[in-house]
């Protein structure tokens, strides 16, 4: 890269138990520093925009993303209106996150049929390609407050969703973990993650230094949290990594000095400077934040 991006650190909220608690901890995250409240897509959890428009209603600064739709639940012209009114009520706040979805439950419960992965990846091409035309066209309503529409990111895994993303996105986001065929995830080492970085910049050619890569961590530990973690998780962890979590990039573990020097690494190998952290870590990882500012 000829150019080193400044962090960007997100949190994925999760379910509130009312709206004063989603307000409070919305506020919360942008208080501890986090630039971007992102809202995931799961049964069970608040529906992405409306939780978004609440959220800039509750804040002040942050931006507010959808990490990451299920994009096969989705018209692609309807979900144009749905962006477009969101970056409206937020004042232009919002980042659009696109996935190609993995929980084959999710879908089952949705009456929405479980295609294979290829399908999956073909509607989220389509979606994207329908997105970009709509939003580009001046004469569209309701319009983008952001011209020529919000920034995309899309996330994965795959060589098919990743030539999507590297093809379109604003914003590249490795899962660091790849599916199962039963909609499970298998998490990724050090040097996966690297292969896939590769495979991106290869595809993004002259675009490379205009796009951000985002990783999603699962976990913040400190040490002495180490064991428990490891019993809980170990068979989802890569075999030839023999525990040992400094082999993998979505955990983040020690003190915050620890920490952010892994987050550094993270940039210096892999020119990773967009970081997001799940909700119940969201106070693990905000005192390395100021060491990274």
């Amino acid at each position: 890269m000829t150019t080193q991006r400044d962090f960007r650190f997100g949190v994925n909220m999760v379910v509130p138990s009312s709206r004063a608690d989603w307000i409070e901890k919305c506020r919360r995250a942008e208080e501890l520093g986090f630039d971007v409240l992102g809202v995931a897509d799961h049964l069970g959890m608040p529906a992405p925009f409306p939780a978004m428009v609440l959220a800039a209603e509750a804040t002040e600064r942050v931006r507010l993303n959808t990490f990451v739709l299920n994009t096969p639940f989705y018209n692609p012209v309807l979900l144009a209106r749905e962006v477009a009114t969101a970056d409206q009520f937020t004042d232009g706040r919002v980042e659009l996150g696109l996935g190609a979805g993995y929980v084959k439950a999710e879908f089952e419960a949705a009456g929405i049929a479980f295609e294979s992965g290829g399908r999956r990846v073909d509607h989220l091409g389509t979606t994207v390609a329908t997105l970009r035309r709509l939003f580009a066209d001046p004469d569209h309503r309701p319009s983008t407050v952001q011209r020529p529409g919000p920034p995309l990111l899309v996330a994965g895994w795959g060589d098919r969703l990743l030539s999507i993303a590297a093809e379109h996105a604003d914003i590249v986001a490795f899962t660091g973990a790849s599916t199962t065929a039963d909609g499970g995830l298998r998490a990724a080492d050090g040097d996966e993650l690297a292969e896939r970085v590769a495979f991106v910049r290869d595809r993004l050619g002259a675009r490379a230094d205009q796009v951000e890569f985002n990783l999603l961590v699962q976990q913040v530990l400190g040490e002495a949290e180490v064991p428990a973690f490891l019993e809980r998780y170990g068979d989802s962890l890569p075999p030839h990594t023999a525990g040992d979590l400094a082999a993998l990039p979505t955990v983040l573990v020690g003190d915050p000095e620890a920490i952010a020097a892994q987050i550094r690494d993270l940039r210096a190998r892999h020119g990773i400077t967009y970081i997001t952290v799940i909700e119940p870590f969201m106070e693990a990882l905000a005192p390395a934040l100021a060491l990274l500012r």
